[in-house]
């Protein structure tokens, strides 16, 4: 569980003392929400984040909103005012189900302790029924400090729906002459990324990721095609649009994943399209598909065995050009200025292990990581698809909390990483060796990019005052360099690792490399 200790919630933290949980308090309500969040991501089961009333619950919001967009299990546990105080606006009193009605699957309220089992159960089970996402729940002070003889809630069992008889999707893909497999959103796990490859590949399919899901299947595969992220390759946007049958297991097509919904254009795209889903409320509120399917994304993958491919495969060419164009889009021209980043990110998808954790939060700096890294095993990508920046640094913490044997790499701006800064001292706190490469360019880079798109030259707002980052790093006993060439990259980053302990490399880019297509000036030049 993860929290910023409150005074209306003592009795839990009372009652963790004498616990096996694992309590890893942070330095800010955010962090720990986002951690929470990570959690959820990482295990398929509702991450656990506990907060003080009011304040605390408002800055642990942002997990909640990344967990709905998510669609990630997680439970945030709120402490409330006395019920006998309630909507008098007493001392940091919030409305908790008014409050985030909008943004959790759902928002609830103890009445008593003898309730309380029951309700935390059916709040368990919420999360992970359908679409998974985040609940709420009040817990009054005074109900905390009650007493009641009430047996233990039954062991979950959350229903699993059977994705049912497969044929008409057999017929609609062996129909196809240019079909394209799009995967994403929650409920992903292995065997799911196992089997959609084993899937894909005895079909010879082609397979793109949604918006930040990249490790749903290995990217290594004949199959992976990229992915629909801000920015993606124009030649895979055209194959979206040239497909004509789409089977998207999970994504939802949002908005980024098909530029502005015109890659595929609801209610009835013009490709024929196949959706996976196992929230029934899902599989037609954007879209009108052709063949809806509600099923258990990893029961749906599993069933796909069953699936015999026709001898004929008019689409073999189609796939081995996707491929292609994928490889090609990894290689980089050489960026302005030093260090070179695309440099960088090469030497990451060359030196990291295939369960090595990569985490990022929001801006630019991520197009990097999305264009030049590679994931194959899942899951090894803790990215915010909901676009919340300051998230990097906390789920990088959780995933070496979970998995400390394995390297765990943060990847931050430098806007980025000091929104949650204060996590520095959590990860000593707790020894958690993460590794975080901090891209310094003094700017909030996306903004500035729009700016110098619609408004060239006129710079307002986005301008930064950064630390040294080496010495901040160090002054929380991490092990902390500044790299300011590119061959010095490699080196910086070995001794990180050797080091044993939480370390920052901070990579001081020239403020013009703001894209790996173009620089401010030619910004500036096109607008």
């Amino acid at each position: 569980m993860f929290c910023v200790p409150g005074e209306s919630y003592l009795p839990i933290l009372d009652a963790l003392h004498d616990s096996p949980i694992w309590l890893l308090s942070c330095r800010h309500e955010a962090a720990a929400a986002n951690m929470a969040e990570a959690y959820g991501k990482l295990t398929g089961r509702p991450g656990i984040c506990l907060v003080t009333r009011g304040p605390g619950a408002t800055h642990a919001s942002v997990g909640v909103h990344i967990a709905s967009q998510d669609s990630t299990p997680m439970l945030l546990l709120v402490g409330q005012v006395p019920r006998e105080f309630r909507g008098r606006e007493a001392f940091q009193e919030l409305d908790y189900r008014r409050s985030f009605d909008a943004i959790a699957k759902h928002a609830g309220e103890a009445e008593s302790a003898a309730g309380l089992p029951e309700l935390v159960a059916e709040a368990y089970a919420t999360a992970l029924r359908d679409r998974p996402g985040p609940v709420v729940l009040a817990l009054p002070e005074d109900v905390l400090f009650e007493e009641a003889d009430v047996a233990d809630a039954e062991p979950l069992e959350v229903p699993h729906v059977e994705p049912g008889d497969l044929g008409p999707l057999r017929e609609l893909l062996a129909g196809a002459e240019r079909p394209l497999v799009i995967v994403g959103e929650g409920g992903w796990s292995a065997d799911a990324h196992r089997d959609v490859r084993r899937f894909a590949e005895v079909w010879e399919l082609p397979v793109a990721a949604s918006f930040r899901c990249q490790d749903y299947v290995d990217n290594r595969s004949p199959s992976y095609a990229g992915h629909l992220t801000l920015g993606m390759d124009a030649r895979l946007a055209a194959r979206v649009q040239e497909a004509d049958v789409v089977l998207a297991i999970g994504s939802r097509l949002g908005d980024i994943s098909t530029k502005g919904y015109t890659l595929l254009e609801p209610p009835r795209p013009r490709q024929t399209l196949a959706f996976v889903h196992p929230d029934a409320a899902e599989l037609r509120r954007v879209f009108e598909p052709a063949l809806p399917i509600r099923s258990d994304l990893s029961l749906f993958a599993a069933a796909t065995a069953g699936l015999e491919p026709p001898a004929d495969r008019p689409w073999r060419e189609w796939t081995a050009v996707a491929r292609a164009d994928y490889l090609a889009n990894l290689e980089h021209r050489p960026s302005h200025g030093d260090p070179d980043l695309g440099e960088v990110f090469a030497f990451l998808r060359r030196r990291l292990p295939p369960d090595a954790i990569v985490t990022c939060g929001a801006g630019n700096f991520t197009v990097w990581v999305h264009r030049f890294y590679e994931f194959a095993e899942f899951p090894t990508q803790l990215a915010p698809r909901a676009g919340a920046m300051g998230y990097g640094l906390p789920a990088a913490l959780t995933a070496k909390a979970l998995e400390p044997d394995r390297l765990v790499v943060c990847v931050a701006g430098d806007g980025d990483l000091m929104m949650s800064a204060a996590e520095l001292a959590t990860a000593v706190q707790y020894d958690l060796a993460v590794i975080v490469l901090v891209v310094d360019n003094g700017m909030y880079g996306t903004i500035r990019m729009h700016q110098e798109r619609l408004y060239p030259g006129r710079v307002s707002g986005t301008d930064l005052v950064n630390p040294d980052f080496a010495a901040l790093a160090a002054s929380f006993d991490w092990h902390g360099e500044n790299v300011e060439r590119t061959e010095d990259v490699e080196p910086a980053f070995e001794r990180a690792v050797a080091s044993g302990r939480p370390a920052v490399v901070a990579l001081r880019v020239d403020p013009e490399a703001i894209h790996p297509r173009f620089t401010i000036s030619e910004l500036r030049g096109s607008a």
